[in-house]
């Protein structure tokens, strides 16, 4: 075996020492036409680079799939896929492919704790500012400036555009939609060419003509144009060619067509490219891949010839991204920042960092798992730390005083006052020592943390169901004592005002009398924390028994949940002994919440009843 060269191995181990210590991250670019897929091992470090067809699937589900079945080995914890689509909210469909779908169902589906879905330009504008000078190829004069605003824009099936604001963290990426602006040509050939394009469409972005689809139609405008202008009495049919085929024969056949058509096409950029900079104040323009011919192209000239603001925008300067697969570090970046929440400047993360290479191995996966995660370290007990490290107990004590703590539980409470944002991720004990700041900040903490974590496990199937029980009930009965009779009430409130005959019972003797009296098409919506008061359970018995549906709020291991016909669950564990149960109540209040809008949603779709307030 040939043995590796020094730098090699050095690179290698230090990759494996910077390793995620939650296993490697999932990437992906999917553009209309061909879908890249990498794992991400360690910050800059990616393996099982794939690109494919998005034709031969007919879903982003079946596409995701095919990919990981080459990777069954790898336990996958975290994703992040940038579509050359707008992404606004959980459901996603996009503009060129009949592709739809919810984010969190994906995630679900695929096992994943986190999925993020970004604008493949957004991603890409994510990127510009840790790139290399080898990296670029400048086109044209100018220097950048210092902390300028980035303008990112480049053509493929559509025409992507972004822009990146600097802060003093960092850069703000614009998810913008800027190919859709419409089309303005500069001369008469431009003209002729728009005119073509309004034969198939009555509006025409710049992305219609600035994109592979747009060449190609712009090969056909030019030829119609150029034959007839022609003086020869007969002319030749013009044959239909991809962008790639005009490509090639103006480069490498110089094609007299495939040139004019190119040189138009690079002007037409050009022009965009000086919109966008004068629109977003930029002073610095990152214009996608085209190919060393791009430099002596028409973009330039074109860029500069803004008249009264030639001069202005003379001094920007702008690029050709060279490195293959940027848009792997911006959605890289995207997933990182987001896993680990904007800390500012932090010493300690940085002091961290610095000693990073002089920790044993198994130290610098703590490190590593600090440096990724701070906000999970923060929260984890030891226990929880060693183990997703992959290291021992002990290990974790040394890394904390190789930073020069006592032990762990100093290092976090200097890590703690040095994070800014952080959202506790499980519960926090409220002391009788707490100061009222303290007890206020732990109520407030914990109520957001188990929020987020709820929401990260909703069944949204069993919601469907609830939904649709509750949406052709003849009656809706709510059953409920103590503690849960104050959500039973808000329920019976909201319910009540979709003109469905609604009734509260939270006496034992009362619901249980009530559940004689029920049929088919009624449904019970039963709420406890335990699920395992007998008189409710009993109760239950007996609306199951006369056909009347139960939804349960409960826990999902409870007797009442076994009972039900739908189960929404609220696993949330509570200090039952000194305090009522405080966050299990607002999670049930959510349940309701959630069932009443999709109720209303569902009515609205109808034609029915829209309920305008539901005081939420």
């Amino acid at each position: 075996m040939q043995e590796q060269p020094a730098a090699e191995q050095n690179r290698e181990g230090k990759l494996a020492r910077t390793a995620f210590a939650d296993g490697p991250r999932l990437l992906a670019d999917i553009g209309a036409t061909h879908a890249r897929f990498a794992l991400q091992t360690a910050p800059g470090a990616y393996r099982s680079v794939r690109v494919l067809r998005c034709d031969e699937f007919d879903g982003i589900v079946p596409l995701l799939r095919f990919y990981l079945s080459e990777h069954e080995d790898v336990r996958l914890h975290h994703a992040a896929l940038a579509l050359a689509n707008p992404v606004d909210g959980d459901y996603v469909r996009m503009t060129n492919r009949p592709w739809a779908f919810s984010t969190d169902a994906v995630r679900r589906e695929l096992g994943l704790s986190t999925l993020l879905i970004v604008n493949d330009f957004t991603a890409l504008a994510m990127a510009i500012p840790g790139l290399k000078p080898e990296d670029l190829m400048q086109v044209g004069p100018g220097k950048p400036a210092p902390h300028a605003v980035l303008g990112v824009l480049g053509p493929g099936t559509g025409l992507g555009v972004s822009g990146g604001i600097p802060t003093v963290d960092g850069f703000v990426t614009l998810g913008s939609e800027g190919g859709h602006v419409n089309f303005a040509p500069s001369d008469e050939r431009e003209f002729a060419i728009l005119q073509t394009a309004w034969r198939e469409w009555t509006h025409v972005s710049n992305e219609r003509l600035i994109s592979g689809p747009g060449m190609e139609l712009i090969y056909r405008a030019l030829a119609a144009r150029n034959a007839a202008q022609s003086s020869a009495s007969a002319q030749l049919p013009v044959p239909v060619r991809d962008s790639a085929s005009i490509i090639a024969g103006a480069l490498d056949d110089k094609d007299p067509l495939c040139l004019e058509v190119l040189e138009c096409f690079c002007g037409m950029l050009g022009g965009a490219a000086a919109n966008l900079a004068v629109t977003l104040g930029a002073f610095g323009g990152i214009v996608h891949r085209l190919g060393e011919w791009f430099r002596s192209s028409p973009f330039r000239t074109r860029f500069e010839a803004k008249g009264r603001f030639s001069g202005y925008i003379a001094d920007i300067p702008t690029y050709v991204i060279t490195t293959p697969h940027v848009a792997f570090d911006g959605v890289a970046n995207i997933l990182s920042e987001h896993l680990r929440g904007r800390s500012g400047d932090n010493t300690l993360m940085d002091r961290i960092r610095q000693l990073q290479p002089e920790l044993t191995p198994a130290e610098q996966r703590v490190a590593s798992l600090v440096l990724e995660q701070p906000r999970l370290v923060l929260n984890e007990p030891i226990a929880g730390i060693a183990k997703l490290a992959d290291v021992s107990q002990p290990t974790v004590i040394r890394f904390c005083r190789s930073l020069g703590f006592l032990g762990l539980a100093d290092f976090k409470l200097k890590f703690a006052s040095s994070l800014t944002g952080s959202i506790p991720v499980r519960h926090s004990q409220v002391r009788m020592s707490d100061s009222t700041h303290d007890l206020s900040a732990k109520v407030i903490d914990n109520t957001v943390s188990a929020i987020l974590k709820f929401r990260d496990q909703l069944d949204v199937r069993a919601i469907d169901r609830a939904i649709e029980l509750v949406s052709r009930a003849r009656r809706i009965e709510f059953y409920a004592m103590g503690n849960a009779r104050v959500v039973a009430l808000d329920g019976q409130h909201k319910f009540f005002r979709f003109r469905i005959p609604t009734a509260l019972y939270g006496d034992s003797h009362l619901f249980s009398l009530a559940a004689d009296l029920l049929g088919p098409g009624d449904v019970v919506i039963a709420i406890s924390n335990s699920g395992r008061l007998p008189e409710l359970l009993s109760a239950v018995d007996k609306a199951r028994a006369a056909g009347a549906d139960v939804i349960a709020i409960s826990s999902s291991e409870s007797p009442l949940a076994k009972r039900a016909s739908v189960v929404l669950a609220v696993d949330h564990a509570e200090d039952n002994v000194g305090f009522l149960s405080m966050i299990s109540r607002v999670l049930q209040l959510l349940l309701i919440d959630i069932m009443a809008v999709g109720l209303s949603l569902g009515q609205q779709d109808q034609g029915g009843l829209m309920i305008s307030h539901l005081d939420l």
